[in-house]
């Protein structure tokens, strides 16, 4: 195969096809020696040694190569583990800025860099695997990048209006039955009209998806299980849309259906945000396989443990940790990053573990050089960046404490309202803080009560139906003996674990998944719900379905009457929130006075209407508060600058296990008050017109909220 290679170019890194030929550029700092392997229709491979190193970039030129031609890489060097070097030529590399991989890993012995089973012992990772990994290994797709958008913008939807699904590419549609089989599952079935549209109507903003980096599907310890990496938790390329979510193959095609998904969004309204993990990748521990990074520059890529170079840092429980410290690693995210915003047209992230991100030496560090870059860089500093801020090493725990531009996802939030919602202590200044936006973690450092992303339930443990239906995970399924997964989930199973016939059990759940999707909803902040909740869906008490790419882990849509019935009320409580800027606002309350009305812009009441007092804010045991929101007292103008007047709520809730009466307080007594929501009710939003006069008591049901509304003084300008 008489090919022409070039000295070619050392940027951009990966693949980059011109029309005549492809450049291929590859970083490693301590190679030797590296490899193009490019492989023909029939899987024969060819190499070609590139010829070119600088700035420890290896590059080349090859004349003729096209989109389709599939490859990867063969690096020499030093095979010493104990010195943190593990080069093996033997085995076939992905290229880390590969735009599209062919297939799946597969297991077997040969994609170890040592020889399985060699050794019985602690050792066994110091031998050496001659055994050629090839047939294994995903190949790495060159693609034609070129795409017409049609005029596509990003919706840049207001962080105050922002609605956040939280979803799985595959198990949204895989069991859709108005969604061709064929389109089932893929970034096509999820830019089906007929998704669109229940995205639409449901009044969601944003899509947040599970992982879409190309992953490890079948890590070593689900060898043998049946069982397959679902959430995708374990990248392997950080450019490569997974191509087992393409409705048209693996051999770059996934690319193009990708942008198309995003595209049809977008002309929907709805932002695509990508969940990513760039704290650890998918060849595990020491024992891990040969797939890209640990083959390309070990000790480049990833955090070694200092006094013992054979070793892994780990923060996330997964084998490893990236080298964050180290420029090359910075850049590769960085580029990733922008390739996502500017090729592929995403509109924001969501950084899984992502206080690892920020250890330059061990501890968590708001400085970190991650932070800087992002700050500064005129792409990313505009797009949504959301953290999961923590992490599973020491101080990991950082909620309230990313910089600047950054929101996170509020794991007080979530905590502080399934404990007020079951039979638990949450005091009412917790209570408080988390409703009005989380004030106590955000507003001293300049942000906004954006910064806190509101959720009750995420993919990561119980759905909302299994929340309010079992004490324990039941994690059988998943054939690890019940050992993996959150123990303490601060659920309630109302009576009886799991499934019941008992209707008094039924109803209270199905009022509790009211109560929480409410609460949700009428907080200040984002709200992120996870897919399904509105749809009732149950994964049995699987509380971690990682490894479960089956019908317990896919959407039912398959709605029996109180299901379709809580989807309708979760449509109408997002439409309502999406009515009314007095739910959704820019900027903190106050707790003063409103133009001189005598009237706070956020009142607090007891049952009875007078206010809690100082010594009450510390009860845990208090469940039943009325909340005021003045739809006269938002402080932030329109963005024309006109004053933004909005009708007034009041809301009552009641997690007592008996019916508690409520008066309306003195100071908003003379408002026409009229109830919309009623939890108690199964249909959640009631049909009632009539004022509720100074002197009338209003019943909350036990474990039930109420919501009344009055109009404004004036007409509200929007």
């Amino acid at each position: 195969m008489g090919m022409q290679v070039w000295p070619g170019r050392s940027h951009p890194l990966g693949a980059t096809w011109d029309g005549k030929g492809t450049n291929f550029a590859l970083f490693s700092e301590n190679a030797t020696a590296v490899d193009l392997c490019l492989f023909n229709g029939a899987g024969q491979e060819i190499r070609v040694p590139l010829p070119e190193v600088e700035n420890y970039v290896w590059h080349g030129y090859v004349v003729g190569v096209e989109p389709g031609q599939r490859y990867g890489y063969r690096v020499h060097g030093p095979y010493d583990p104990e010195e943190g070097q593990r080069f093996n030529a033997h085995k076939l590399l992905i290229d880390p800025y590969a735009y599209a991989l062919d297939g799946d890993v597969r297991l077997d012995p040969s994609i170890f860099g040592y020889e399985m089973g060699a050794i019985a012992d602690d050792d066994t990772d110091l031998t050496f695997s001659t055994t050629n990994s090839a047939t294994y290994v995903p190949k790495g797709v060159v693609v034609d990048t070129s795409f017409d958008w049609e005029g596509d913008r990003h919706p840049d939807t207001p962080w105050h209006h922002t609605v956040i699904y939280e979803t799985h590419v595959k198990g949204l549609t895989q069991r859709h039955p108005d969604i061709p089989n064929e389109l089932r599952g893929t970034y096509a079935g999820l830019a089906h009209p007929v998704m669109v549209e229940y995205l639409k109507t449901l009044g969601i903003t944003a899509v947040e998806l599970l992982p879409v980096h190309h992953f490890h599907a079948f890590p070593g310890h689900l060898a043998g299980t049946g069982l397959r990496n679902y959430w995708g938790y374990d990248s392997l390329g950080y450019f490569a849309p997974y191509g087992g979510y393409s409705a048209v193959g693996w051999a770059g095609g996934q690319v193009k259906e990708f942008k198309h998904m995003v595209k049809t969004l977008h002309q929907a309204g709805i932002e695509v945000i990508l969940d990513v993990v760039y704290n650890h990748t998918g060849e595990g521990s020491h024992l891990g396989p040969t797939l890209s990074f640990r083959g390309i520059d070990n000790a480049a890529y990833y955090r070694l443990v200092e006094d013992d170079l054979r070793y892994y840092m780990d923060f996330t429980g997964c084998g490893n940790s990236l080298n964050v410290r180290h420029p090359q690693v910075l850049k590769l995210i960085m580029d990733s990053l922008r390739y996502w915003v500017l090729e592929m047209h995403v509109d924001g992230f969501r950084f899984d573990l992502a206080s690892a991100l920020a250890r330059e030496l061990y501890d968590v560090d708001s400085l970190a050089a991650f932070f800087d870059i992002i700050h500064q860089d005129p792409v990313l500093s505009t797009t949504k960046l959301i953290a999961e801020p923590w992490d599973l090493g020491e101080g990991g725990y950082q909620v309230g404490n990313f910089p600047l531009l950054w929101s996170e996802w509020n794991g007080k939030y979530r905590d502080s309202m399934r404990d007020f919602w079951r039979d638990h202590d949450c005091r009412l200044g917790e209570f408080a803080f988390r409703i009005t936006g989380s004030s106590d973690l955000y507003q001293a450092n300049g942000k906004r009560p954006h910064a806190s992303i509101n959720f009750i339930t995420c993919h990561d443990g119980f759905t909302l139906r299994d929340l309010v239906s079992y004490n324990e995970k039941h994690n059988e399924a998943n054939q690890e003996d019940n050992r993996d997964g959150e123990s303490y989930n601060r659920s309630w199973n109302c009576g009886a674990e799991g499934e019941t016939d008992d209707p008094d059990i039924l109803a209270l759940r199905q009022k509790q998944q009211r109560n929480f999707i409410t609460t949700l909803f009428l907080s200040q902040g984002v709200p992120m719900i996870l897919g399904g909740d509105e749809l009732g869906r149950t994964q049995q008490g699987n509380n971690n379905t990682y490894c479960q790419d089956s019908e317990l882990a896919w959407f039912d849509w398959d709605l029996n009457p109180d299901n379709q019935q809580l989807l309708d009320f979760t449509r109408q409580i997002i439409a309502l929130r999406r009515d009314h800027p007095n739910l959704s606002r820019r900027h903190w309350f106050q707790g003063r006075d409103i133009h001189g009305s005598g009237v706070n812009d956020i009142g607090w009441y007891n049952p009875d209407g007078t206010e809690i007092s100082d010594e009450q804010w510390h009860d845990g045991e208090a469940k039943a508060i009325a909340v005021f929101l003045n739809g006269e007292g938002l402080i932030a103008p329109s963005y024309q600058g006109d004053r933004i007047v909005d009708d007034s709520f009041l809301l009552l809730f009641n997690a007592q296990a008996e019916p508690q009466e409520f008066n309306i307080p003195r100071t908003v007594q003379k408002r026409p008050w009229s109830l919309i929501i009623d939890t108690n009710q199964p249909q959640g939003f009631v049909q009632d017109s009539h004022d509720y006069k100074p002197d009338q008591v209003l019943t909350v049901a036990d474990f039930a909220t109420m919501v009344l509304r009055c109009p404004p003084l004036a007409k509200p300008q929007r």
